[in-house]
């Protein structure tokens, strides 16, 4: 039996509800007097169903809207070209945010005087020298709460990490350690404005933790933003940010993307740096966690990875591998399609993508249906080929992926509550039951399993050149839902699968649930108790209005070759959507 370390009384005599009413009043004691809302605008937007859109750009004057439509390619651009000074696009995303976080409360930290004098430096700096200082120059870059930055708490949503690192007091690191990818970003030009909201625990699919509360979805307040790189989502979806730093070890940024309506990459989980970076359970080293990112556009994802990986992170944490940004892999993808359209270009070869439209186990909802078939007609109708994909089932890849995500009993979350006495959310009560972590030969027997089922994976996606070519990527669910009714996230297999397997994934936007078209179907019958429980769910009244996303995988290391077919596909999909508007 492994002996369970006792835990610690709280480290303060102040209660755990005190402490985080004070940070939440310090954080916003940060937002500048002219940027508050009023009482009558707060409340109205307590009851407006949908955020986004005209409702959060009547908060900004025209000029500050125009710089935050702006996608991060186009911004960085007019940086460069002086259209815009980089401190008066600090200033607009700043202001955007905090309208952002006081109308949908999807901030822990607020960073608005650092960026401004950052901003500042980067103008002077331009005008010195007639350069940028890097490719990022001048582009506001929003961060999950996991990421330190000197100067700047990471609480990771527990109160007993309040003025501290990561819970301790050790004053050699207190607000003075900074993550590895933060370095880089600054080092490429970046400003760094706010970091965003997660849940307590960090393994969970909606954002909520006892510090600031529930993050909703600002696309349809009925609903969760996802989780956990939940208030980077949210963010985003409402134009607070153009492109934001996540992590993501069973579907944390391609979570977030789908509900919220935008793009996202997860990585093979050693191909940015994790290094300095807070995290549950940091010692789970077998399924370890991806820094992953989040953006309004499939371009400004391909400018933050490429830019990052110029800075060759592989030389300052042995755990990156030494792969820069391969843009010739996505030009061989690129080359293949019209960029108008995606439509296959004649005489080269068409994109071959799986469509799994089901695990067998739980259902997705109609919204996501429907979804994946606008999907598969809008790449058939553009050329390409598509076939089924039916895998190893994720009924094991889940068993597996969760039981390492837990291995340690819930040990180490339960040390971090216990630092400010904060309770565990009731809903997260079951799983993190506090208990015995796993022995070695059980923690070798999940290994092999997991090794298994990997190179099952493999082997069937080897099987797939019956035609003499191998599928490239394949299309499913984020989750069997639009973006969930909180409380009712009962499935996470279709996300956790592809990080037991570490393999690269992209999500972009595809529809909207519409309760004309995606009705509830009675004749139903669900395989379980979890299917039935996520099919009785649906409300097609509640979640009418929400983002529909789907996920395009491929393999590990391809991160260039997925962000080049999920370009491919979005434009084949808006070509599809656009003709049947028209027709």
């Amino acid at each position: 039996m492994v002996e369970i370390v006792s835990l610690t009384t709280p480290a303060s005599t102040a209660s755990w509800q005190d402490r985080a009413q004070a940070k939440v009043q310090s954080t916003f004691s940060k937002i500048p007097q002219e940027w508050r809302l009023s009482n009558e605008q707060l409340n109205n937007a307590k009851t407006t169903r949908k955020l986004t859109g005209e409702f959060f750009q009547s908060f900004l004057k025209p000029r500050e809207l125009e710089i935050t439509k702006y996608p991060s390619v186009v911004l960085v651009e007019r940086i460069r070209t002086k259209c815009f000074s980089a401190l008066e696009v600090a200033r607009a995303y700043s202001k955007a945010a905090s309208v952002a976080h006081q109308i949908n409360n999807c901030l822990h930290e607020i960073m608005f005087d650092q960026a401004l004098a950052r901003a500042s430096e980067l103008d002077e700096y331009l005008s010195k020298h007639n350069k940028t200082a890097g490719p990022l120059h001048g582009l506001p870059v929003s961060l999950k709460d996991q990421f330190h930055v000197k100067g700047t708490d990471t609480t990771m949503g527990y109160i007993g990490w309040i003025d501290t690192y990561e819970g301790s007091k050790d004053p050699q690191k207190v607000h003075l350690v900074e993550s590895q990818i933060v370095k880089e970003l600054l080092s490429l030009g970046a400003v760094l404005y706010c970091k965003t909201s997660l849940p307590q625990t960090l393994l969970f699919g909606e954002t909520v933790n006892n510090l600031i509360g529930r993050t909703l979805n600002p696309v349809n307040q009925n609903l969760s933003c996802g989780g956990s790189s939940g208030g980077e989502g949210a963010l985003l979806a409402l134009g607070g940010s153009s492109v934001g730093v996540g992590t993501d070890i069973g579907g944390s940024v391609r979570i977030p993307a789908a509900f919220c309506g935008v793009y996202s990459i997860k990585p093979t989980h050693n191909r940015f740096s994790y290094r300095d970076t807070a995290n549950t359970n940091p010692g789970q080293n077998t399924y370890p966690s991806s820094v992953g990112f989040l953006s309004t556009s499939l371009d400004g994802l391909q400018l933050i990875m490429s830019s990052v990986l110029s800075t060759k992170p592989w030389l300052r944490d042995p755990e990156v591998v030494s792969i820069p940004w391969r843009q010739q892999a996505a030009d061989e993808v690129l080359h293949r399609a019209s960029a108008e359209n995606g439509s296959a270009k004649p005489g080269e070869l068409p994109l071959k993508l799986g469509i799994y439209w089901t695990n067998g186990e739980v259902e997705p909802q109609p919204p996501i249906r429907r979804g994946l078939r606008m999907v598969v007609e809008a790449v058939r109708k553009a050329g390409h080929k598509v076939v089924e994909w039916n895998p190893p089932s994720q009924t094991t890849a889940k068993r597996v992926h969760l039981a390492f995500l837990l291995a340690d009993g819930a040990h180490d979350v339960h040390t971090q509550l216990s630092l400010s006495g904060e309770p565990l959310l009731p809903n997260l009560e079951k799983s993190f039951k506090l208990r015995d972590p796993i022995n070695l030969l059980e923690y070798q027997k999940l290994t092999l399993e997991g090794r298994d089922y990997c190179a099952a994976y493999s082997d069937y996606w080897n099987s797939t050149d019956d035609d003499g070519q191998i599928v490239d990527a394949v299309i499913m669910p984020v989750a069997p839902h639009a973006a969930v009714i909180p409380g009712k996230y009962y499935h996470t297999a279709y996300t956790e699968a592809i990080n037991l397997m570490s393999y690269s994934a992209a999500v972009i936007p595809v529809t909207l649930a519409d309760k004309t078209v995606d009705p509830y179907d009675e004749s139903y019958h669900p395989r379980g108790e979890v299917d039935k429980l996520n099919w009785e769910a649906y409300d097609p009244e509640i979640y009418h209005g929400a983002p529909v996303g789907v996920q395009i995988v491929a393999r590990k290391y391809e991160e260039e070759k997925v962000w080049a077919i999920a370009k491919v596909i979005n434009a084949a999909l808006l070509a599809f959507t656009k003709e049947m508007k028209l027709s």
